[in-house]
């Protein structure tokens, strides 16, 4: 796998958008919650459009900008081909790179942004994601209006939007590396069981991005994973002791740690927005830890091939980041 080193690219301010399952879980402060989930659209996945668009918006007058400030709009979602992102980026004038790793995708859009700022031409990006319950539900498993039974060991899919602007100017986080992981395949064909889909692939990324870094993995305060939620995590961790003998007591998963319990959903949340609203609101925030690495976990499966029985494949990547003072 490609390891990348980057000596001067900062996340300089984020903003983001929960639902109401989110607003009543782990995070305890956040920029805007929403009770409905149409948001005053007519479906769910106009709905959607609009929380992602809100939210680059939103950041954009947070930090005093226009369109024309922004070079590079990056972002990828898990609405049928990235609609999510097209649709809102239709009403901004900037430039876009659209992405897909499933619920890696933001990570993958961080990574991106990092080398484009390498350039000279490029000096602020905005790296963008959304996720909603109800248009992923219907995409991938069923409407929940059929009421099928849901899998004890299944994830549930977050609600909610965030953006980051990241630029060469110092800010709050600093990007030092990335590892950009490669697909796994398993042969796991059911789609409920994403966490183990997608754990073998969080393991081979950290194993290689700390390989090739040659850093042990006590290096990080804490290691966050995307959304392997309970079931997934444990297996990472014991494939990372199996196959690698690496003991992972600072690994935590964002997914599985953004509802509490009162909740009862099920294994945890999933999405592409999960990761980065735990790390940004619970991690950045409670200035807890300095050395952090993000490993975003994406499950690549389309509801087509899942009902070929077609088995699963799966990717994460991963990025290295400090948090500064």
């Amino acid at each position: 796998m490609v390891s990348l080193k980057f000596e001067s690219t900062y996340i300089n301010d984020f903003y983001s958008i929960v639902g109401k399952n989110e607003s009543e879980g782990n995070i305890t402060k956040f920029d805007l919650s929403i009770d409905d989930y149409y948001y005053d659209e007519k479906s769910f996945e106009l709905s959607q459009i609009k929380l992602q668009y809100e939210v680059i918006k939103n950041l954009l007058k947070k930090n005093n900008l226009i369109d024309q400030d922004i070079d590079l709009l990056i972002g990828g979602d898990l609405l049928n081909q990235i609609t999510g992102t097209t649709y809102s980026a239709k009403k901004l004038n900037i430039s876009l790179l659209g992405v897909y790793s499933a619920c890696a995708s933001f990570i993958q859009s961080l990574i991106i942004a990092a080398i484009f700022l390498k350039d000279d031409n490029v000096n602020k990006v905005i790296c963008s994601t959304s996720s909603h319950n109800l248009s992923q539900e219907r995409q991938f498993r069923y409407p929940v209006e059929y009421g099928a039974i849901r899998n004890e060991n299944s994830t549930f899919t977050a609600t909610g939007s965030i953006a980051c602007l990241v630029s060469n100017q110092k800010g709050k986080v600093k990007i030092k590396s990335a590892t950009i992981g490669k697909v796994i395949d398993y042969v796991i064909k059911d789609a409920n069981m994403i966490g183990a889909i997608m754990a073998p692939a969080a393991a081979e990324v950290i194993f290689e991005h700390l390989t090739n870094n040659n850093i042990d993995i006590s290096f990080y305060d804490v290691i966050v994973t995307g959304d392997l939620g309970n079931v997934g995590l444990s297996i990472l961790k014991d494939y990372l002791n199996e196959e690698f003998h690496i003991k992972s007591n600072n690994i935590i998963d964002a997914g599985s740690l953004l509802y509490n319990k009162i909740l009862d959903i099920n294994d945890g949340a999933s999405g592409p927005f999960a990761l980065p609203v735990f790390f940004f609101y619970n991690i950045l925030r409670k200035k807890k830890y300095k050395k952090v690495l993000l490993v975003g976990t994406g499950s690549l499966h389309s509801s087509t091939l899942v009902n070929q029985g077609i088995s699963i494949p799966s990717i994460a990547h991963a990025i290295s980041l400090e948090v500064l003072n």
